[in-house]
């Protein structure tokens, strides 16, 4: 017997319901992906505008430096080791005296000892020479410790050094200046730097009396006023006078109220120096206080005087190389100094008396020999 079939009605909604979206998350990427090649020349790209920028930078930092660097050099700021040899002395008239120097030793050795505590002045040349300005006496210790010791430290000096460019009125200024602080110059030596200034052709001032006054703006009044005196007397008698930086200011001034009224008794002056011409410092200081009518008591010695003998004992002084190793040597009066790289501390005490012993031998064998 079959079985009856049931049947069911379903309710259909008479409109379709709307589909909901998927959610955000899900939705596919619209954004296209970039490719290698492009991510590559995107980063050199970068890459190199950093690069740029970088060295921008640096180009301005180096301007920079480069600029401060002529700037501190023009203010003589810069100091520069200069080879002695390139140095030259021809531009400007010295206005020290060109003769033996007794306290050129003492620089020396303070040079040796502490360096050179206050560097020369000089002005470039074109030829890539140097025209010494200020430090004439510096250069000379350092010319005879490079001959003596014969070392490559003393071949070079430290050295303002500035662009040519100053007046030689300026360069002057700035020798006489640095030396007018000394109280060793002289008259007779300012009184001579003035005439050869006014005899240059290539200067403007030809009055040496007008000269003083430009050099000498730092000095008093009353000071220029006696470099004017000595001008007179070393116009009249420069070329007599075997030792004028030694010529006190009140002798001085005496021998030129001399030129002025007796001319007579300046020639017989002549003769009488001429007589002499290896006369000593006091015996030239002698015949001039003859010849102005006082003698030394009467006179005030208020200039320079001549150098009395030193107390200071004679140094020997030597340099040379011992296996390639460079030896100083110093002796003076009971002392005898050493000094090389060798650490003498490191040797055993008996050897190194023994050593002592030997040289002492050895010199006093020389000694007698």
């Amino acid at each position: 017997m079959a079985k009856k079939r049931r049947m069911f009605s379903i309710d259909m909604p008479t409109e379709a319901a709307p589909v909901q979206s998927a959610p955000e998350a899900l939705a596919p990427a619209t954004q296209s992906r970039r490719g290698p090649m492009a991510s590559a020349i995107t980063e050199a790209a970068e890459s190199h505008r950093q690069r740029q920028e970088i060295e921008a930078q640096i180009r301005a930092e180096n301007d920079a430096l480069a600029h401060e660097h002529v700037r501190l050099k023009n203010m003589g700021l810069i100091i520069e080791l200069v080879p002695i040899n390139a140095i030259h002395t021809d531009k400007l008239v010295r206005d020290r005296a060109v003769a033996p120097d007794p306290e050129l030793a003492e620089l020396k050795d303070s040079i040796v000892e502490i360096g050179l505590s206050n560097p020369i002045r000089v002005e470039a040349r074109d030829d890539g020479g140097y025209e010494l300005i200020q430090g004439f006496r510096r250069l000379c210790a350092y010319k005879e410790l490079a001959k003596t010791l014969g070392q490559e430290k003393w071949s070079a000096i430290p050295a303002v050094v500035t662009s040519a460019g100053d007046t030689l009125e300026d360069l002057y200024r700035r020798m006489v200046d640095e030396n007018l602080v000394r109280k060793d110059i002289s008259f007779a030596e300012m009184a001579q730097l003035a005439l050869e200034y006014a005899r240059d052709p290539a200067t403007e001032e030809q009055d040496p009396d007008k000269v003083v006054a430009l050099l000498f703006k730092s000095a008093g009044y009353q000071k220029r006023s006696y470099i004017r005196s000595f001008i007179k007397l070393i116009d009249a008698l420069g070329g007599d006078l075997r030792h004028p930086t030694h010529l006190p200011r009140a002798l001085g001034l005496a021998l030129v109220a001399l030129v002025e009224k007796a001319p007579a008794d300046v020639d017989a002056l002549r003769a009488k120096l001429a007589a002499m011409p290896e006369r000593s410092v006091s015996e030239e200081l002698d015949l001039l206080r003859v010849a102005v009518g006082v003698t030394e008591k009467a006179m005030p010695e208020t200039g320079p005087k001549a150098p009395a003998p030193s107390a200071k004992p004679a140094r020997l002084r030597l340099g040379f190389e011992r296996n390639g190793t460079a030896v100083q040597c110093t002796a003076v009066d009971g002392k005898l100094e050493i000094k090389t790289s060798r650490d003498f501390s490191a040797l055993d005490a008996a050897a190194l008396e023994r050593a002592l012993s030997e040289f002492l031998d050895q010199l006093d064998g020389g000694a007698g020999s």
